[in-house]
């Protein structure tokens, strides 16, 4: 029986204009036969910790209090072998000449996912993608990234890319993670520097992933696999 991947997909700053810098996507996935026993060990960490079991694990919510608790989260991820990231940054959306490709933000929004996520796809494994809730056009995202993904892996009757499902985030521990990975690359890609606990755990992927999180990874990376877009003239 073949196996089937759950990928769990988020986003920050991906708005063409809203002020913010950097564009980052993410994705993070592991054996669907798993999620569970992952999602009862971040759970009872947030136990450990005093955290409610609801608590939802966001960038956002980083705080010095919960340091330790962030700082072990992430231990989670490089310690286990199932789980395993991609990240895509655009450092600089300024930059981007929409007008010189052809192309509007939307189109070159869809082309990124693609870039991202087209290498996880193995035609001998099933996936199930998840993406988080961000906006009215949630269905009409998912439904076109289906499309072009099935299409570029000639899955016409939709055999390897099952389903593209959106989800929300705070009843997704996995996704949760995901999100608190692309806020690492964002606060990076960003130039931010307020805040000393955001920076530490910064500073713990850079040394557990073995990259400053500023350029691309190898091509071959696993674990954490980094992907830093630069825009052509």
């Amino acid at each position: 029986m073949n196996q089937t991947i759950h990928v769990y997909c988020d986003e920050s700053c991906h708005l063409e204009n809203d002020g913010m810098k950097a564009m980052v996507l993410g994705a993070l996935w592991c054996p669907a036969s798993h999620r569970k026993y992952l999602a009862r060990k971040i759970k009872a960490l947030k136990m450990a910790h005093g955290l409610p079991a609801e608590f939802e694990i966001k960038w956002v919510k980083v705080s010095p209090g919960k340091l330790p608790f962030y700082l072990q989260l992430l231990d989670i991820f490089f310690d286990e072998p199932l789980l395993h990231f991609r990240g895509l940054v655009v450092p600089n959306k300024q930059l981007l000449s929409h007008g010189n490709f052809s192309q509007t933000h939307d189109d070159f929004y869809y082309k990124l996912w693609y870039v991202l996520l087209n290498r996880l796809i193995d035609p001998e494994k099933h996936y199930r993608i998840f993406l988080d809730i961000k906006d009215t056009r949630g269905h009409q995202k998912a439904t076109k990234l289906h499309e072009v993904l099935c299409n570029a892996n000639y899955d016409f009757d939709r055999s390897i890319i099952e389903s593209i499902e959106l989800v929300q985030s705070h009843d997704v521990m996995l996704l949760q993670l995901a999100d608190l990975l692309i806020g690492v690359l964002s606060y990076v890609h960003r130039d931010l520097h307020e805040s000393a606990a955001k920076q530490s755990l910064v500073t713990h992927v850079q040394r557990r992933s073995g990259l400053m999180l500023e350029q691309s990874s190898l091509l071959r990376a696993e674990k954490f696999n980094l992907l830093v877009w630069t825009a052509r003239s």
